[in-house]
């Protein structure tokens, strides 16, 4: 495997996984494709961006005819591109449909015509819905369980996962489907809970928490993510499989509020809490028993120190999060339309 295309790696986690392919694979070429849209950034890979086995292509993975180019010299496809936000879905579903399926249609088109050994497709497990037995029983989810998506997102998101397996099942594409749980660390865009309540918290800005922030996610570093894609991108034998990435580090909304104040010497006054939103999980959280068993891998970095060092980045790079929060007026929009009156 020696050519790597990565759909979406401007993005967050997308560029993390960018990051550690360098890192771990400096032989690898990697071909970013990436729309930037509001959430794809290339100064997370300003760093990188001169390596000498990295390729930057701006484009929609709905361009079929882009799409076959970068797709005829790759050896495997890392899908990362997606809209993915629950409360932007719910605002405007649309674009979601758009890009989440039928943008992995067109990429899972090319990659049948042409050669390719993997092709990992990046999943969530918002599209289990609630964690729960099909009996009721809250437990985290396995992957045999049925999809109960509860937003627009999870709902592309579902459409996105079938999809992609039923090119294995149809054409014997060699599919994995990853459903993680939810990620934290670098170049997060602010509007996801823990950048969002960090930097609004360095400004003093009141944190919006939904309901009575009882929510549960499994938290996982993005790195840890990275690690667990790169071991299933080199695996042989798993085509069709589906694989929970999980951290097994279990915290409500309103636990990881405290603990980002606890982190920055902030006072509790500074939760605010709003109306919770349409469709609200109550739990997510994935059990990684077959991740484990078929690979002995587990996450294994302390969620508390891991946070400690994701706020210090954001402290750190304070001038990259300022743009976005007060240059950007996409993300200056959401942020009216969704807490405006609440905060």
């Amino acid at each position: 495997m020696k050519h790597i295309l990565v759909t979406g790696g401007a993005g967050f986690i997308g560029s993390n996984f960018i990051h550690y392919m360098i890192q771990h694979h400096p032989e690898y070429r990697i071909t970013n494709l990436d729309k930037l849209t509001y959430a794809g950034n290339l100064e997370n890979l300003r760093d990188i961006e001169a390596h000498p086995t990295y390729t930057f292509v701006q484009g929609d993975i709905c361009d079929a005819a882009l799409v076959e180019k970068l797709m005829q010299p790759a050896d495997a496809v890392v899908h990362f591109a997606a809209e993915t936000h629950v409360d932007r879905s719910i605002m405007d579903a649309g674009s979601f449909i758009t890009t989440d399926v039928y943008g992995t249609f067109v990429l899972l088109e090319a990659a049948r015509k042409y050669p390719i050994e993997r092709f990992i497709q990046i999943s969530t497990d918002e599209v289990y819905g609630t964690a729960m037995s099909p009996e009721g029983v809250s437990r985290p989810s396995l992957e045999t369980d049925a999809l109960m998506p509860l937003s627009p997102y999870a709902a592309s998101k579902s459409g996105a996962d079938r999809l992609a397996f039923s090119y294995w099942a149809t054409h014997k594409l060699p599919v994995i489907i990853t459903r993680c749980s939810n990620n934290y660390g670098p170049y997060q865009y602010p509007e996801k809970l823990i950048p969002l309540f960090v930097t609004n918290a360095l400004d003093n800005i009141p944190m919006p928490v939904y309901g009575d922030g009882q929510n549960t996610r499994d938290w996982i570093y993005v790195e840890e993510h990275c690690a667990a894609v790169d071991l299933l991108l080199h695996s042989s034998g798993y085509d069709g499989e589906i694989f929970n990435i999980g951290a097994n580090r279990e915290y409500s909304v309103l636990q990881i509020s405290d603990l980002i104040l606890d982190i920055l010497g902030k006072p509790k006054s500074l939760i605010r809490f709003v109306q919770d939103r349409p469709g609200h999980v109550p739990r997510h959280a994935v059990d990684t028993a077959k991740l484990r068993r078929c690979f002995n891998w587990s996450a294994s970095v302390d969620f508390h120190a891991m946070l400690e060092k994701t706020v210090q980045w954001y402290r750190e790079h304070e001038t990259w999060w300022r743009r976005i929060k007060e240059q950007d007026a996409g993300y200056k929009q959401y942020y009216q339309q969704q807490y405006q009156g609440n905060v």
